[in-house]
């Protein structure tokens, strides 16, 4: 009977606690579940926005293939540049390769302005940032002077992924066509010393300096 009688003063005086908790802070909780309700409709929306987004964006690649398809490049051209710059990590690299394999962009300088907005503005792991950049470096090649190419470089070099081999083997290569040898010699060098990479960039290391010390 005492110890029935316990129990219930106990779970009185816990109920006791849990109102006086509540009307203390029963403000505070309705304004913490808004919130909370407010902050799920907000996410709920986005991911359904961000999904719609892609939906559109698949489409009008789509279409961009079609204008190809039937030599509509004005239209192709306009519909993938805008894909380009709508901010997909997917879509728009898909669509400014496009522009490029099919030379639907020939001017140096838009080229080098897309890809330099691919890369600020979308999430990209390191290695496909990297490859991006070595891409851009790549065509870059053709036409920057030895400054501005060893900037473009510079992120390769200073990462920890295999493209800073192809870095310096895009830098060996640049100073090999300008018969600058002896800086093509020190990046294929270069390459030896980094750890674990395809045995193919060995090799090719190789080869480039084998053809210059037989020069």
């Amino acid at each position: 009977m005492t110890e029935n009688l316990l129990e219930a003063q106990y779970d009185i005086t816990k109920i006791s606690k849990l109102r006086i908790f509540y009307d203390k802070y029963k403000f505070f909780l309705y304004f913490l579940l808004i919130i909370l309700i407010l902050f799920f409709s907000y996410f709920s929306l986005y991911l359904e926005n961000k999904k719609n987004k892609r939906v559109l964006l698949s489409d009008d690649y789509l279409q961009a293939k079609v204008f190809l398809d039937n030599g509509e490049k004005v239209n192709a051209t306009n519909l993938l540049k805008e894909i380009a710059l709508s901010n997909d990590s997917t879509y728009s690299t898909l669509s400014f390769f496009l522009l490029i394999n099919q030379n639907l962009i020939v001017d140096k300088k838009d080229i080098s302005n897309l890809f330099d907005h691919i890369i600020s503005k979308n999430k990209f792991s390191d290695e496909d940032k990297n490859l991006l950049i070595y891409k851009k470096a790549l065509f870059s090649s053709t036409y920057l002077n030895e400054s501005e190419l060893l900037d473009e470089v510079k992120p390769l070099l200073n990462s920890n992924t295999s493209w800073k081999a192809h870095g310096h083997l895009l830098l060996g290569d640049y100073f090999t066509s300008k018969n600058e040898n002896l800086k093509a010699i020190e990046f294929y060098q270069q390459v030896f010393n980094i750890k674990n990479l395809n045995q193919d960039l060995y090799s090719y290391a190789r080869f480039q300096l084998s053809l210059i010390s037989n020069e």
